[in-house]
This record gives C-alpha cells, sequence and structure tokens, in this order.
C-alpha cells in the first residue's frame, strides 16, 4: 500500500512521552481526524494532541515517558494514501505537484516542478529550468494559470526577467 508522508517527530516534549512533529499540511488539524499513523512499520494511536507555534504536540497511546518518545525522534508519520482527505476544487496535494512538467502559454517546456515552498504568503513552485538552475513562481493565478495533474502539466506565465535575458524560455 502506498504510504504518504504527514509529518515528522523532531522531538521529544516534556517526560510523559509527548512529541513535536512537524506537519507536511496546511492542515494540522487532520492528526485530530487520524485513528492513527505509521511511523516506520510501528502503528500509533493519538491520545491528546496539541498546537504550538507551527507544530504539533502529540501524546501517543503507549509512549509514556522521555526515553520512549526519544526514540521515535527523526521518524516520518505516514498514511495511507487511502485515507487522504478530499480536496476542494484547485487544492493539490504537494506530492502530486512534483514532478509536474513547467510550460509557458504555448506549450514549450521551461523545465520541471522539483519542490513547492511553503511560505506564509503564498506558496512558491521550485522550477528546475532546463538550463538546470533553479527559478522560484509565486503559486497564484496570474503566474501559474493552469495545473493539470492527469496530463502532468502545469502551465506558467513567466514574470517578466524571471528566466534570465533568453528570448525564448
Amino acid at each position: 500500500m502506498d504510504r504518504i508522508k504527514v509529518g515528522k517527530i523532531v522531538s521529544a516534549v516534556g517526560i510523559r512521552g509527548e512529541v513535536k512533529v512537524y506537519p507536511y499540511t496546511d492542515y494540522p488539524e487532520r492528526f485530530e481526524e487520524l485513528a492513527g499513523v505509521y511511523a516506520k512499520e510501528e502503528w500509533l494511536e493519538p491520545e491528546k494532541i496539541r498546537y504550538h507555534k507551527n507544530t504539533v504536540i502529540i501524546k501517543f497511546r503507549g509512549v509514556d515517558d522521555r526515553n520512549s518518545a526519544e526514540a521515535l525522534r527523526d521518524r516520518f508519520l505516514e498514511i495511507d494514501k487511502k485515507d487522504l482527505r478530499q480536496l476542494d476544487e484547485d487544492e493539490y496535494f504537494i506530492f502530486d505537484l512534483i514532478g509536474l512538467e513547467a510550460q509557458d502559454q504555448e506549450g514549450r517546456k521551461i523545465g520541471r516542478v522539483s519542490d513547492v515552498i511553503q511560505n506564509s504568503a503564498q506558496d512558491l513552485y521550485e522550477i528546475e529550468h532546463i538550463d538546470g538552475k533553479k527559478y522560484f513562481v509565486p503559486a497564484v493565478r496570474e503566474f501559474v494559470t493552469d495545473i493539470d495533474i492527469n496530463r502532468g502539466i502545469m502551465k506558467i506565465k513567466p514574470i517578466e526577467g524571471l528566466f534570465g535575458d533568453q528570448e525564448e524560455v
């Protein structure tokens, strides 16, 4: 079964077995909706969840002291792909965006989406250009005019000068 990373345990918190999780989602409350998560092959069931700044503090059932929590450090938390939440129209999972072919409005290849940088203002799509350099495009309709996951294409209206002084992209 395909699993999707939803977070990473970055440290233990306190002495009662809580862990600090960096969520890989813009909807961290999702952890409250899950019956459990995988950490490697270990199934962990959340017992208590709270939030601190941009992290999630989770107490898992059976993880009752700092040593047990420390043993989970650096583990990725995963769920089965079938358990992903439904997205609204014009929402995408990051893993669906990475690898898309970036094209200009005329359908010419610009490069590939190599990463999505989550930013407070808006996400940035990192485009690995055909020249080998990496460029960042704001994830706004003004610059990203179409995303077609099924065809594997992201249409970009390049910002003037973004890809250097090239006449054509």
